[in-house]
């Protein structure tokens, strides 16, 4: 990340004493890779979250096998929006996150 920071400032500093069409290359060119950048950030987010749900919704399930699999029909509703509270989940994701996550 340093090194691409350098890299632009380096070209950010030659750019200005480049004249012509060249300039309006490298410039385009630029804003492309930025452009694509903030796509990839924004499916990025997009599948993480997608993620983060299954990741729930999984230990959720396991959380009701561990438990017997309670029964909706037996008025287990309750008991399974517990479960579901009770499950972990925001420990697990809290520490999986860090490691899916873009740094900044």
């Amino acid at each position: 990340r340093n090194e691409m920071n350098d890299e632009i400032n380096r070209i950010n500093q030659v750019l200005p004493t480049i004249t012509g069409e060249e300039t309006r290359a490298i410039q385009r060119w630029m804003r492309s890779v930025i452009d694509r950048l903030d796509r990839y950030k924004t499916e990025h987010k997009r599948v993480l979250k997608e993620a983060t749900t299954l990741l729930e919704l999984a230990l959720w399930k396991a959380n009701l096998a561990d438990n017997g699999g309670v029964e909706v029909e037996t008025g287990g509703q309750r008991e399974r929006q517990e479960l579901r509270v009770t499950s972990g989940a925001s420990i697990v994701i809290n520490s999986v996150l860090p490691f899916l996550q873009l740094m900044e």
